[in-house]
């Protein structure tokens, strides 16, 4: 098929909106895989499975059999879905627990429990076909109940739910509503084009559960995943076994066993020692199999970063000049190369990272510019710097960051005094007035990968937002979100965001230097290991290379 007459192919499939996006892959501005990943998107997802997207076709042959042994952190609490945030508990969670949606980091979103979905014309109201015939674990079918009670429990401020300030201002209770025993609508608090990621396993709490789930995940792990919980020892590990009933491609492992480390040294030397098959990767355990044929790092490039945020409200960040000038002092390809191994690409200081397709690209690049830095400061007043204190967790390579973002600041006369707080201690009861990380006056704080922007740009950012540790309050930043929400087309999207990432540039709420790349270390002697970059572990295809 020729070029043209591919294009007027793709034309038949869909609307106007479609038509954008299919303008775009005509004049080379789209590649053929964000065109695919758009049409999933808005719901052509037979065509995204017809053009080779997804895994089975190439999983089906490979050889059933065996046990995948997998190290793990020790999950920070009980494992229940509407509560966890941890990822030992989401890697876990991943053996049985699906979604309506998998964003796949490399293919885009992936029907699961959902066939289909559309909205209406205003991106308000969006109709969700399930899978006919799903069964969970325990025998019962999967219906329309189900979906609408696992979102209402998510959504409830009763319910203790970890993805309330995901789904804050975006969906409310009774915002989720049974049309027919296999089709969900959703009516949203406001217009959103971007909703279906709200829905996948990008909102890793939306694990569709039984209408009647009593908080009790621990006693039978009751999902619809591929496998189905054996046994479950707490602060030891679990085992799962192959899902007989599973409505997909049976799983190929027999089984699953998963443990659970306090040290993550010791799980290194039980991959070295052949006692596990993957592990997490972080850049100590990296240079630790480094060289060595009988591992392998496995990397996705993710939208994960380490936000600097800088208090708005408080002084010397209330000044814009001032939060300018310290973004100035960064060198952002030094950190991508030193303190990443080259493992990330760099950030422009908006949530908008160039894997997204919204983003735009023609927005100018920060680059370090100390000059420019000490003369800002110069006209706010400060032509000699400032002390500030600098508050951030002590987790993955942050502390090292923040000694970078410290020696950084000095060539402008900027004086950073560090204060390193266990994670627990910096996250505080999550909630402002009682949290380092909501009340510093200086801050990083790790955030893990989206599929879309909208969540870092809802809950970091907007004057409501759960997650404004910069305390950021800007009508004219809230009325461009809305704008956003309601562009239906990426051309749209497009003028949208660069409008948002030109205020973000001048504002300066926050700083994000880079985005970085999610790993996994896994033996050489296995295939098939898939993960996101936001900790779900999908191993149901994967297969044992033979000596």
């Amino acid at each position: 098929m020729t070029k043209r007459n591919e294009i007027d192919a793709l034309r038949n499939l869909s609307g106007d909106i479609w038509n954008v996006a299919v303008d775009e892959y005509a004049t080379g501005y789209l590649k053929r895989r964000d065109l695919l990943k758009y049409a999933a998107l808005i719901g052509l997802t037979g065509f995204a499975a017809s053009q080779g997207l997804g895994f089975s076709s190439s999983a089906r042959a490979a050889t059933a059999g065996g046990t995948v042994r997998v190290g793990l952190g020790q999950p920070t609490k009980a494992i229940d879905p509407v509560t966890v945030t941890d990822p030992a508990s989401i890697g876990v969670l991943s053996q049985v627990g699906e979604y309506l949606i998998l964003d796949d980091p490399k293919d885009g979103l992936q029907p699961k429990l959902a066939l289909s979905w559309e909205a209406d014309e205003t991106a308000k109201r969006w109709t969700f076909k399930l899978r006919p015939g799903v069964k969970f674990h325990d025998g019962r079918t999967v219906t329309a109940k189900d979906v609408v009670a696992s979102f209402e429990r998510l959504v409830d401020p009763n319910s203790g739910s970890s993805a309330l300030s995901a789904y804050k201002g975006i969906l409310s209770k009774g915002g989720a509503k049974i049309v027919d025993d296999e089709t969900v609508a959703f009516d949203l608090d406001q217009s959103n084009s971007n909703f279906p990621f709200y829905v996948s396993s990008d909102v890793y709490n939306a694990v569709i559960l039984p209408a009647d789930y009593a908080g009790d995940f621990e006693k039978n792990f009751n999902g619809t995943g591929p496998f189905k919980l054996e046994s479950f020892r707490p602060k030891q590990g679990a085992t799962f076994v192959r899902n007989p009933d599973y409505w997909g491609d049976k799983a190929l492992p027999d089984r699953v066993e998963i443990k659970f480390f306090d040290d993550e040294q010791a799980q290194v030397v039980a991959l070295q020692a052949g006692q596990l098959d993957v592990i997490p990767s972080t850049t100590r355990l990296e240079l630790a199999i480094e060289g060595n044929q009988n591992f392998k790092l496995l990397s996705v490039q993710a939208s994960s970063h380490d936000a600097v945020h800088l208090r708005t409200d408080q002084a010397p960040f209330t000044d814009k000049r001032v939060r300018r000038a310290l973004a100035l002092t960064l060198d952002r390809d030094a950190i991508v190369k030193g303190l990443l191994k080259g493992r990330a690409i760099a950030g422009n200081d908006t949530p908008f990272a160039p894997i997204f397709p919204s983003a735009d690209p023609s927005v100018p690049q920060r680059k370090q510019d100390i000059a420019e830095a000490k003369r800002l400061l110069a006209e706010a007043g400060v032509p000699n710097g400032f002390e500030v204190t600098l508050t951030t967790e002590r987790a993955y390579d942050i502390p090292d960051y923040a000694v970078i973002i410290q020696n950084f600041a000095k060539k402008a006369g900027i004086d950073i005094k560090l204060n390193v707080l266990p994670q627990d201690a910096y996250y505080g009861s999550a909630t402002f007035g009682s949290s380092p990380w909501l009340d510093s006056n200086l801050g990083i704080t790790d955030f893990g990968h989206r599929g879309t922007p909208d969540i870092f740009l809802n809950a970091t950012l907007k004057s409501t937002g759960a997650w404004n540790a910069a305390h950021f309050k800007n009508p004219d930043y809230d009325a461009l979100l809305v704008d956003y929400g309601k562009a239906r087309d990426l051309q749209a999207q497009r003028v949208a965001a660069g409008k948002i990432q030109t205020l973000l540039l001048d504002e300066t709420p926050e700083i994000i230097s880079y985005f970085s790349q999610y790993s996994r270390i896994a033996s050489s002697k296995v295939e098939g290991v898939r993960f996101t970059a936001i900790s779900h572990l999908l191993l149901d295809r994967v297969s044992f290379v033979q000596a």
